[in-house]
């Protein structure tokens, strides 16, 4: 079979549907050359380039990230930094994450081989940010603005080239974070502002539907580089698949993860399945609404709030878990997803809800719902009631997540930094 960037092709159809200083950069000098084409499905990097100032371990690398594992929030978004600034790390550069500061956690560690510099709070890490970037403090080579919505402004306080990486963009997120004047000011600096102002810089997306919302902001694909997800590294349950019907949620408790929908789903399938048990894995401030709704749906007794686990813990839930819901307004990849394939659990999922449509190969891995609430519930129905229909998309998904590897992200990563790096002398 085939393997592409994407991991192991799959069919497509299915039942549903030593360090050396860079010279200083011109204002344009962010931007990946044209020597840097947007990654194509297909395309292998699954080794290294060598002899660039990257691979070769002699640059240093600022990422401005608005949070790291460490925090109580932090979720797909650090992971993926963390896991990417470790493989840079490793090959001998300079890696400095700055982020938000967080209580009872050193406010500069070095941790694998990568330092965090922890400062300010909520908004005010970015203040702190810029003036470490602008005061030197911090002096890269490169920079690495991970946009949650809100720029760093680091094309503003350093005369560094600019990366940005994206996860996906928040139109739907900002209505649903806070009040409606500051979403309409949000989104105008995601969709306006910032695009202008990282106009000559390059990107990273995570998933090629990023690439198409970057494309609707302004940012043509040419200047969009595509670094997936690798598969996180989940021990193997301990435990068999549960002999009574269990769903697993797994992320950060927020408002856009929309746990709430699972929730009313098990209320709506009490009766056909009397078992039903829905394990709700991740911490988040959304925490007691959930618990709230819960009590309100008469599910209370159904729905297991299990917080932050270990790795090991998460691993057995997962496999004892018959599917893997994913319910989110919007998700730059989903590594719950991955994450649920390496126990052979499929996840369902909406359609249209950004990175899913490719973490999820609909009928094939997992399933894509198109429609409301109930529609959710009726997939998620069918697919406990179909024992032979799990199998199979766990089966295949078990074989697609082999695919993603974080060496292979770093590798990408490598490949677009010495370019970017290179082309700044």
């Amino acid at each position: 079979m085939t393997e592409t960037l994407l991991g192991p092709a799959l069919d497509p159809t299915g039942k549903h549907g030593a360090k050396r200083r860079a010279t200083p950069t011109t204002a344009t000098a962010g931007a990946l050359p044209a020597a840097i084409p947007a990654q194509r499905a297909g395309s292998d990097i699954a080794g290294a380039p060598s002899g660039g100032p990257v691979s070769t371990g002699r640059v240093e690398i600022a990422i401005c990230n608005w949070r790291d594992l460490s925090h109580p929030e932090g979720g797909g978004s650090e992971l993926y930094v963390e896991q990417v600034a470790r493989g840079l790390a490793a090959l001998g550069n300079t890696v400095t994450v700055l982020c938000a500061k967080v209580s009872g956690v050193p406010r500069d560690e070095v941790r694998d081989g990568v330092r965090y510099r922890r400062r300010g709070g909520r908004f005010t890490v970015y203040l702190h940010a810029a003036v470490a970037l602008l005061t030197r403090r911090v002096r890269p080579d490169v920079v690495v603005d991970v946009q949650n919505g809100l720029p760093w402004l680091s094309r503003l306080v350093s005369r560094r080239p600019v990366v940005v990486l994206m996860h996906h963009v928040h139109r739907e997120q900002w209505p649903i974070a806070v009040g409606p004047t500051a979403a309409r000011v949000g989104w105008w600096v995601e969709r306006a502002f910032a695009p202008r102002l990282y106009r000559h810089c390059g990107y990273v997306a995570v998933s090629e539907s990023t690439r198409t919302e970057l494309a609707g902001l302004g940012v043509s694909a040419q200047r969009v580089a595509l670094a997936h997800n690798g598969t996180p590294n989940v021990p193997d349950g301990a435990l068999p698949r549960s002999a009574t019907p269990r769903v697993i949620v797994l992320g950060r408790l927020v408002p856009h993860k929309r746990v709430e929908i699972v929730i009313d789903a098990v209320a709506r399938l009490q009766d056909r399945f009397p078992e039903l048990v829905v394990d709700v894995v991740g911490r988040g401030w959304w925490l007691d609404r959930l618990v709230e709704h819960a009590h309100r749906a008469g599910v209370a007794d159904r729905v297991v709030f299990h917080g932050f686990v270990s790795d090991q813990r998460k691993a057995d839930l997962l496999a004892q878990a018959w599917v893997n819901a994913v319910p989110s307004t919007k998700e730059g990849w989903a590594l719950s997803v991955v994450e649920a394939a390496t126990q052979r659990t499929p996840s369902i999922a909406y359609a249209g809800a950004g990175g899913l449509d490719e973490s999820i190969v609909h009928g094939v891995t997992g399933l894509l719902v198109h429609g409301e609430q109930e529609d959710f519930a009726a997939v998620l129905g069918d697919t406990l009631g179909d024992e032979e229909l799990r199998r199979r998309l766990g089966d295949a998904g078990a074989s697609r997540a082999a695919g993603f590897t974080w060496q292979r992200t770093t590798a990408r990563w490598v490949e677009l930094l010495d370019r970017v790096v290179a082309d700044s002398r």
